[in-house]
């Protein structure tokens, strides 16, 4: 890696986003607290001449391949993780039989708790984006499986000319390396300035396995990376939106074509029950609580009031869903 000097941004304030705002200025939150405007970044970080990846395909098993205006959205099943006791993780803040409750009310086991994790891929007709990596081929079976079901959906890791690390935790970096190498060796990186920033002065805690990771896995790849904000964008159409609070600079990305829209919003919620449906209910690895709660109401307030489809990392079945407001709060 380069020895000069990176040219940060400014850290994002801590400010917390009121669901009353437009939905641009939720996209563009880092206006209001003081962040650089938006831009298209990249300059001379284009990738090495090639065709486009084609759009289309034949059906593949764990994709699922949707049609975003000119946009093509592939949502992949890398895998997926079954953990005991759903109180260890999930409202950490509130009493078990509260989340017993809950979970039962809902249908679901309450000994038990299904992870799944889901990167996403979009083809914008000139550039493959592809959003976080999965778990990374040391983890096969339970997942890992990100390149696979790319090459199967017709896109080597090649064709990949972009990869947008949406929050540090491994089982969105650890796909960035494959035997020591970049998996997607013809690709440049975004990465959330706060987040990069948030983690590279990351020291003894309890979060120091994920500082360890970054150190290995993301932060060899500064040099051809580039570092944003919420509010710029990746690529036309393509926007990055404030979520801190799971992570020091977690971001969702807005995507628009042709006036269709669409959410990724990567661990904003955890759980389909006991992140959505109480939003203030804590996750034990988000690592501002608080912070990650009000970015739940506030993210999620938005999606629901503009009906915009939305994928989760760790939402099911691997595609896109709407959300409907409960009377109490929360999200359905």
């Amino acid at each position: 890696m380069s020895d000069a000097p990176r040219q940060p941004r400014s850290a994002p304030a801590e400010a917390s986003l009121k669901t009353s705002v437009d939905r641009r200025t939720l996209l563009r939150g880092g206006a209001a607290l003081g962040l650089a405007a938006p831009a298209l970044i990249g300059a001379g970080l284009a990738a090495p001449g090639r065709a486009a990846a084609p759009m289309g395909g034949d059906p593949v098993r764990d994709v699922a391949r949707i049609k975003l205006g000119a946009m093509e959205v592939l949502v992949m099943r890398d895998g997926q993780a079954v953990r005991e006791n759903p109180h260890s993780m999930f409202a950490v803040n509130r009493e078990a039989d509260e989340l017993a409750a809950l979970l039962e009310k809902n249908f679901l086991p309450t000994d038990k708790v299904a992870l799944p994790f889901t990167p996403t891929a979009v083809n914008t007709g000139a550039e493959v984006i592809l959003f976080d990596t999965g778990l990374g081929a040391g983890a096969k079976p339970m997942g890992g499986h990100t390149s696979d079901l790319l090459a199967a959906a017709g896109i080597a890791p090649d064709a990949v000319d972009v990869v947008v690390i949406t929050h540090m935790h491994g089982d969105h970096i650890g796909g960035l390396m494959t035997d020591g190498a970049p998996t997607y060796r013809n690709a440049r990186y975004v990465f959330g300035q706060a987040e990069f920033d948030g983690w590279d002065s990351y020291g003894e805690g309890p979060f120091k396995a994920v500082a360890d990771g970054f150190a290995a896995t993301v932060k060899p790849l500064a040099d051809k990376a580039s570092f944003i904000a919420p509010g710029e964008t990746v690529a036309s159409g393509i926007e990055a939106v404030n979520a801190f609070g799971h992570t020091p600079g977690h971001m969702a990305y807005h995507l628009e074509s042709d006036g269709a829209r669409m959410m990724i919003t990567a661990d904003a919620s955890n759980h389909f029950v006991a992140s959505l449906q109480r939003p203030d209910w804590h996750f034990l690895f988000d690592v501002d609580k608080p912070a990650a709660a009000q970015a739940r109401k506030d993210l999620f307030g938005m999606i629901a009031a503009d009906r915009i489809p939305f994928i989760g990392y760790h939402m099911p079945n691997s595609a896109p869903g709407f959300l409907e407001p409960l009377s109490g709060g929360g999200f359905r």
